[in-house]
């Protein structure tokens, strides 16, 4: 790993670290009504979209009602969204004749950007035109990302509340997430995109003749409006085919730091969002510090064994830059590595490498960080309620056991029904992976989608399954995802993910703000410090192992391994 390399990891980390108190408090003033200073543009127009959609923003939701509303939302987005796909060959704005997306594929897709997974078993450029791109997939980018913003911030409401049935009004927080903190952060960063090269245009395709004289067609479109916001609101979804290793989509080296930054600021800032809603900065800061190690020390192992290069490949060949293959040259094999850990620690998706020719033990990072829930930070809102409830909740119930008294957290006593929804929401992981992996690594329908054979092959299918029930989106690209099997599987697999976390979570985060706080006492074990930060870090780790462990010694760890003897698995 060179010396820019690390000052890449190095300064993202700096700069993710300045900027999270000042987000992560304006954060928490938007989401609870107080003025900032967009307000006298911004208030006005929150107002008006109130009126229209007959919303009462004084009116507060008890859990279950927040619940239905976010399910609601998500029934009408898809079902929108699916007629779109079907229809996108008649509807205006086809830019060069792009056929409808068939049945299972619109299905996949529609419920791919409303669950923020953003998973695309179809070409960019060539699978949907303008409309559906801009007045779709990057609307969807907005509302999806907000909707797991006013989760979490039901969820550290309910934790910080007192006797109340109360956690704010769903439609209140997804309508401010989107215009006081997505839209304007975004209109910003495509600006930049746009003076760094990024088209955004309404222009169609342009076909030139290359320096060879042969004929190439050249994709345009308005790029730069999705591609921010794909990466601020971890969506991960590409305009173009090749995502973020596109040079219409990410041109430069700073381009390229910004779109790490973008996909990392939001998830890291709401630890300090929750820290002022605990009333204890601490609180905050303990949870930013697990999430961060988790990822630097993934991060940095990945960049580490990609700079090294193959040692599968013969002796006279120069592997200086490290393993390239896969990789874009304007960012080089660590850069392309530190991209992959941050994307996958998020719920973001997005690539500026192809994950399928990173190194195998490399190739289980992402793996991993998916498989965790993607809580290192996470998805914005998503990483935040993963982390309180599959790592905080379940870590002092086990510090609970220890001492051999009823858990507490906040203030607030622990009890069997919020470890059953702790506990119903990290299975649910697990049972969704696991068991469509199973189903896919059985069946011809399945057998037939990877690519490679041998551990390889199953990598594939287990990262498809990983990523889509994680709402991450980003593939190993080896797998032949657009077939009905996995087209419809993976849609199942998304939604899972999605809402078989976020209802258990929400009926948590409605049963802990009922109770009444407790006074700490000798047996209260601290959620703050190095101590608990480690019992946080060691919780969320060992409940990925445990859970996932033999998966992962079938694929990436035994490759590693055979790879070590020499071995290369031929078709």
């Amino acid at each position: 790993m060179s010396v820019g390399d690390f000052l890449t990891l190095a300064t993202l980390a700096l700069a993710i670290a300045i900027v999270t108190p000042f987000l992560g408090r304006y954060i928490h003033r938007v989401m609870e009504g107080e003025r900032v200073f967009l307000s006298p543009v911004l208030r006005p127009v929150e107002r008006a979209v109130y009126r229209v959609c007959g919303v009462d923003e004084t009116a507060e939701m008890a859990w279950k009602g927040y619940a239905v509303a976010v399910l609601s939302m998500a029934f009408v987005a898809i079902l929108a969204g699916y007629v779109v796909f079907r229809l996108q060959d008649v509807l205006p704005l086809n830019q060069g004749g792009i056929p409808p997306m068939t049945p299972d594929l619109a299905f996949n897709t529609s419920v791919s950007f409303e669950t923020n997974t953003n998973w695309q078993n179809y070409s960019g450029e060539t699978g949907a035109t303008y409309l559906t791109q801009a007045g779709v997939l990057a609307v969807r980018n907005f509302t999806s990302a907000a909707t797991g913003l006013a989760v979490a911030v039901a969820l550290m409401r309910g934790l910080t509340r007192r006797s109340t049935k109360t956690l704010g009004n769903y439609w209140v927080d997804l309508t401010r997430g989107v215009l006081y903190i997505l839209l304007p952060i975004s209109v910003i960063g495509a600006l930049v995109l746009v003076w760094q090269g990024v088209p955004q245009t309404w222009e169609p395709s342009q076909t030139v003749t290359t320096l060879q004289g042969a004929q190439q067609t050249i994709a345009l479109g308005p790029i730069a409006s999705q591609e921010w916001i794909k990466e601020l609101g971890n969506n991960g979804g590409g305009f173009m085919n090749a995502n973020s290793s596109h040079p219409f989509e990410n041109p430069t080296s700073l381009t390229n730091w910004l779109e790490i930054f973008a996909l990392l600021v939001c998830s890291f800032s709401l630890t300090y969002t929750f820290g002022r809603y605990a009333g204890n900065q601490r609180q905050g800061w303990t949870i930013f510090a697990a999430m961060a190690l988790i990822l630097v020390v993934g991060a940095a192992g990945a960049m580490h064994v990609e700079s090294v290069g193959n040692p599968l490949l013969p002796a006279g060949i120069d592997q200086s830059l490290g393993n390239m293959e896969g990789k874009e040259t304007r960012f080089g094999s660590a850069v392309g590595a530190l991209f992959m850990a941050a994307t996958t620690g998020t719920s973001t998706g997005a690539i500026n490498a192809w994950h399928d020719s990173m190194q195998p033990i490399a190739g289980l990072v992402p793996l991993f960080n998916m498989q965790l829930g993607e809580i290192t930070p996470g998805g914005i809102g998503a990483g935040m309620y993963g982390m309180l409830v599959i790592g905080a909740i379940l870590a002092v119930f086990i510090a609970g056991l220890m001492v051999g008294r009823t858990p507490e957290y906040l203030g607030k006593k622990v009890e069997a029904f919020e470890i059953k929804m702790a506990m119903l929401t990290a299975l649910v992981l697990g049972a969704s992976i696991l068991g469509f992996t199973a189903l896919a690594s059985v069946l011809p329908e399945g057998t037939a989608g990877p690519l490679n054979v041998g551990p390889h092959g199953f990598s594939e299918i287990l990262y498809a399954y990983s990523s889509q029930t994680g709402n991450n989106g980003s593939a190993f690209a080896g797998l032949t995802g657009n077939t009905p099997f996995y087209n419809v599987t993976g849609g199942l697999a998304m939604l899972i993910g999605r809402y078989g976390m976020i209802v258990p979570i929400l009926a948590l985060s409605g049963s802990m703000a009922a109770k009444r706080r407790v006074a700490p006492s000798l047996g209260t074990f601290p959620t703050t410090g190095v101590l608990w930060t480690v019992l946080l870090i060691g919780v969320v780790i060992i409940v990925g192992a445990l859970t996932f462990f033999p998966a992962l010694s079938l694929g990436p760890i035994v490759e590693q391994l055979l790879q070590n003897a020499g071995v290369v698995v031929q078709p």
